[in-house]
């Protein structure tokens, strides 16, 4: 194996269930404001998106990394891991991010405030994460990222482990998941996603239902 990049990069976890200009744009923000050099996107296995987080329509694994790959020109600093794509169950995050860093002069994971809220309950290696990589946080829906944390006592006693990403409004609304209740709806989505896969989104699709 070659030796690690000397870069930095955000590992930003997901469905991608599509893509959306909203994840590119939050990564991009994000970025900005941390200072590292490249946001790393991976799409968790469709099983688990289904079957554990019980959404109501996965696109195939095969799907979702074309489109993160076709994903390119407007956003340079875009990379994709099918390392969860590859494992035969979905790995723990904390995995991931073990298995990412050794790529890397340093990684830390990118969340959002929905996420912040359930790793008390929902989470395992929280303490692993924090300690060895650092969470960075941005707000979702207006939520007050500080606030959250004040009033959570197993939060406060980890707040060492949290970069806050200051608020920004842009996008904030849209999800993967209007995308698709739009294309269901037979409504154009060519404004809520990337230029890429604009084309083969555009039209209502009747599996999606």
């Amino acid at each position: 194996m070659g030796e690690p990049s000397k870069e930095k990069a955000l590992v930003f976890a997901g469905a991608f269930n599509p893509i959306t200009i909203a994840h590119l744009e939050r990564a991009r923000y994000a970025l900005s404001y941390i200072r590292y050099d490249k946001v790393v996107f991976v799409p968790s296995k469709s099983v688990y998106i289904q079957k554990v987080q019980e959404k109501d329509f996965a696109y195939q694994d095969e799907e979702r990394l074309r489109r993160l790959n076709l994903v390119k020109e407007d956003y340079p600093f875009r990379e994709v891991s099918d390392y969860e794509l590859k494992q035969v169950v979905q790995p723990r995050t904390y995995l991931t991010l073990k298995a990412l860093g050794k790529g890397y002069q340093k990684v830390s994971l990118l969340i959002g405030s929905d996420k912040l809220i359930e790793l008390e309950t929902g989470w395992k290696y929280v303490d692993e994460i924090g300690k060895e990589f650092g969470f960075v946080v941005r707000s979702r829906n207006g939520r007050d990222l500080k606030e959250i944390i004040q009033d959570s006592p197993y939060l406060k006693k980890r707040e060492n482990y949290f970069t806050l990403i200051p608020p920004k409004t842009d996008y904030q609304d849209l999800s993967s998941s209007m995308v698709r209740k739009n294309r269901k709806q037979g409504k154009d989505v060519s404004s809520l996603v990337p230029k890429e896969i604009r084309k083969e989104l555009l039209s209502y699709e009747k599996h999606e239902v």
